[in-house]
């Protein structure tokens, strides 16, 4: 294990250039303390866990303090927001502190959220609150812990530091890994302002650096495409699955690896609701819940766009016309295992969906539904679950194909249990538990989001002691607003 100071730095992205992002150094905030850390994000780094207990971790991910091989820089990307183009977007708020290779050989972005105003941040003050880097952290690690593709969160650091939202709150950072921060709006921005050497030096180093597989294709450029949109499929098959919804799928906060990117307003599904909206400020409803996968394909068609220089049209589309079936096979491979089905049948698709529209007219609990049908055999589970359906005589009959669809796979309850519950988690991150968190945290108590972090890391254990996490939400709970400012 490694200490601060021995972590090694290989800037990739810095070594691109001017073009793709400027130099700026970190504004400190006041009295900087740990919130939170992840034992396990550190580990991607191959940092000691004692670490963070240390004063100088705080002042570093505060920005008082750096290592003399970073190189902070604020990247500049635009992209469509809730379906119009922005022409000039950029790290606002956040800096790209470098890149630490561990001892695997990977690289892992070290990106400072809420480090001050950049020449990104137009009107902003290039701050961020500790709410909203609370909210980060938890999700990032949260998403990761159930299997779910995710950027990580090694960190929150609070401070004294006052900014203004709809009130007075104080300044946090909240410090993100991932392999890259490169974005669909990465290309956009330099596709639209006809800087073709930019954009082609892009393209190689995404394709070099995270798709080198793909530079022994016929056509590279391609091979990426496809390997974006597979990636991204499998994405959103997840989200669904597992009623996850984002709130901002503008095509800068896609991520080029496919990867869930730039935590918001998101929120968990608690009742199900395909039409649900997470996003306050969405009145239109664009990023609902149910329109997250045209939303992802129509980003994905955004991306082939800007790539239209390097791939002829028609291999463009004839890519693009795989996402809906790419994501329809993952989708319905992780609701048959959230089922407790693990052969496959051509009705399949038909019984979930009938399930889905049973439990849009009924006030189920999405993830408390899954994880009691594995609980027990499948006739008792039923039983149990009936009582919570409006339409009786839909789910009577619904309960007898399921029953019989469960019956025919052959297992032991007790193996079938032990599959379910592996893919069915018991904890999730519910919107009320986060704001109880944050309310506690806002007044110096930082025990509540370790614990809940602790919590969410171990999704699918039974956990003893910790079955309020796990309990049906609160009426008020359900119906948090959550904005873009969060």
């Amino acid at each position: 294990m490694k200490t601060l100071a021995e972590l090694d730095f290989d800037n990739r992205f810095a070594r691109l250039g001017d073009a793709f992002s400027t130099e700026v150094l970190p504004e400190p905030i006041d009295e900087p303390r740990l919130v939170v850390a992840s034992p396990a994000a550190m580990a991607l780094l191959d940092l000691d866990p004692a670490e963070a207990e240390q004063p100088v971790f705080a002042e570093i991910f505060a920005g008082h303090k750096l290592w003399e091989s970073a190189e902070p820089r604020a990247m500049v990307y635009s992209g469509h927001q809730f379906g119009s183009y922005n022409p000039r977007l950029g790290d606002g708020r956040g800096l790209l502190l470098g890149e630490v290779v561990n001892e695997a050989g990977e690289h892992w972005d070290l990106h400072l959220k809420g480090a001050g105003q950049t020449p990104y941040s137009r009107m902003g003050d290039g701050r961020a609150v500790l709410r909203s880097s609370i909210r980060e952290f938890l999700a990032s690690e949260a998403l990761h812990a159930l299997g779910i593709p995710s950027s990580r969160a090694l960190c929150v650091t609070g401070s004294s530091t006052p900014v203004w939202r709809e009130k007075k709150e104080s300044a946090a950072m909240v410090l993100r890994l991932a392999p890259s921060h490169v974005r669909f709006g990465h290309f956009e921005y330099f596709y639209y302002t006809k800087q073709e050497e930019q954009l082609k030096a892009l393209a190689e180093h995404v394709l070099s650096c995270h798709f080198p597989e793909c530079l022994a294709q016929p056509e590279p450029h391609l091979a990426m495409f496809r390997e974006v949109l597979e990636r991204n499929a499998e994405l959103i098959a997840y989200w669904q699955a597992y009623g996850f919804c984002h709130g901002v799928m503008n095509t800068d906060n896609m991520s080029i690896l496919g990867i869930t990117f730039d935590y918001g307003p998101f929120a968990f599904l608690d009742d199900f609701d395909a039409q649900f909206i997470c996003n306050h400020s969405d009145d239109a409803g664009r990023y609902s819940f149910s329109n997250q996968v045209p939303i992802a394909h129509w980003n994905l068609s955004a991306l082939a766009q800007a790539l239209t220089p390097f791939i002829g049209v028609e291999a463009l589309r004839d890519t693009l016309n795989l996402f809906l079936p790419l994501y329809q096979a993952h989708y319905l491979d992780l609701m048959r295992k959230r089922l407790g089905l693990f052969s496959a049948d051509e009705k399949d698709s038909a019984l979930i969906e009938r399930l889905l529209q049973l439990m849009q007219t009924s006030p189920v609990d999405y993830t408390r539904f899954f994880r009691a049908l594995g609980d027990s055999p499948a006739a008792d589970a039923l039983k149990r679950l009936r009582d919570e359906f409006v339409d009786l005589a839909g789910f009577d009959s619904w309960a007898a194909d399921y029953r019989a669809r469960s019956e025919s796979e052959g297992l032991p309850q007790a193996e079938r249990q032990q599959r379910m519950h592996a893919v069915n988690p018991k904890y999730i991150l519910r919107n009320y538990l986060a704001q109880q968190a944050i309310e506690a945290a806002e007044k110096g108590d930082y025990s509540e989001v370790r614990l809940l972090h602790a919590v969410l890391s171990k999704p699918f254990d039974e956990q003893p002691g910790n079955e309020r996490f796990a309990e049906r939400p609160p009426e008020w709970g359900k119906h948090l607003e959550i904005s873009c400012s969060s």
